[in-house]
């Protein structure tokens, strides 16, 4: 139990280091998807 616990506290501090990073990887994510939309509706 203990190590999960040790394990979690490490995924969770990776996370709050990194949020940002993975905020900029959703955000170009979405802005293709939202492209290829778009140019399947004006195509």
């Amino acid at each position: 139990m203990d190590t999960i616990q040790h394990s979690y506290r490490g995924i969770s501090l990776l996370m709050n280091l990194n949020w940002d990073r993975l905020l900029y990887v959703a955000t170009i994510a979405f802005a293709l998807c939202a492209g290829a939309w778009l140019g399947t509706l004006l195509g």
